[in-house]
């Protein structure tokens, strides 16, 4: 693509998978990372992103990246939320403020209910889900690692979108596999059940996913959990894409083996979880249903028990 016809892309949430995506992206695009961590947003623009690949070679890319979104000076053609998703409405707000009137906004964030916050905000027309199956590590200010490489889904447009190919190719050219979807929901369930397996395990023991896949016990309570989860999908008319989800769930922590899954990274850094639309929406879908869900409520739990004990942990020094 000619450097004149680049689309221009705002990166709204630039953590472990944000800063991944701008960095790759930023070989086909102009992109912009947007996020409220400032150490992060200063260390991009002062030396650029270092990338951390699967074989140990690092590679820096220069960007650009901002804190308040009003610091940029022409609108984008499409914004892409990488965010938690309690901050999607607010992700969704700052991505209305700097997208073009006809712009595109694709989520690509963990758990469910994001895309139908996006559409309270965006017209459904110009709001797109996908999945994604790369794995990345925040490993401190401006540095990533990228831990896990897969084909990334996106739902394929209700209407006609003039930049929609654009950014197909875009990615393409980034190096990314990507695949269009008429059913992008029975995706984003299949990407649901593989966090409900690994995140909040992984969290709670404080391991890289492959761990989760070679321990006996871990084993079993993933497939328990995962089990769960497929229940209360299917009771949901859900058409899963995996019809060996617990197969899947392990295969997914060997191919991430290093990576340290989002929930861990969150503990690991005392803040907040996304528990509550992973293993919690199991939860809470299940007593609707009537299913009971004793695993994914013992996890939700779990995580929800170190979240509010954060301040009181006993560290090493302290015995």
């Amino acid at each position: 693509m000619e450097a004149a016809n680049k689309l221009n892309i705002a990166i709204v949430g630039a953590g472990a998978m944000g800063s991944l995506f701008g960095a790759y992206l930023s070989t086909s695009a102009r992109v912009v990372l947007v996020d409220t961590w400032s150490a992060h947003v200063e260390a991009i623009n002062r030396q650029g992103l270092t990338v951390e690949l699967p074989d140990g070679d690092s590679t820096v890319f220069p960007l650009t990246a901002m804190s308040v979104a009003d610091q940029l000076k022409a609108p984008v053609d499409v914004a892409i939320i990488f965010t938690k998703s309690a901050d999607t409405m607010a992700a969704t707000q700052t991505a209305q403020k700097l997208l073009k009137p006809n712009g595109i906004v694709l989520t690509l964030q963990n758990g469910i209910g994001n895309i139908e916050v996006i559409q309270q905000v965006i017209d459904k027309g110009r709001a797109l889900a996908g999945v994604t199956t790369h794995g990345a590590t925040v490993l401190g200010p401006g540095k990533v690692r990228h831990s896990g490489s897969g084909p990334t889904h996106i739902a394929r447009p209700a209407q006609d979108l003039p930049d929609f190919e654009a950014l197909i190719h875009t990615f393409g050219q980034a190096g990314f596999e990507i695949t269009l979807s008429d059913d992008i929901g029975s995706l984003i369930w299949g990407k649901l059940i593989i966090n409900v397996g690994i995140n909040a395990l992984a969290a709670i023991l404080r391991v890289p996913n492959g761990v989760l896949a070679e321990v006996e016990p871990t084993q079993r309570i993933m497939s328990a959990t995962v089990l769960e989860a497929v229940l209360v999908a299917k009771a949901l008319g859900i058409d899963l894409p995996d019809q060996h989800p617990v197969d899947r769930v392990l295969y997914a922590c060997r191919n991430t083996a290093t990576n340290r899954a989002s929930m861990l990274q969150d503990i690991l850094r005392g803040a907040d979880t996304e528990i509550d639309v992973i293993n919690g929406a199991i939860v809470r879908i299940g007593e609707a249903l009537g299913i009971p869900t004793p695993f994914n409520r013992l996890l939700t739990d779990m995580v929800k028990a170190l979240e509010n004990t954060r301040s009181e942990r006993i560290q090493a020094e302290d015995q």
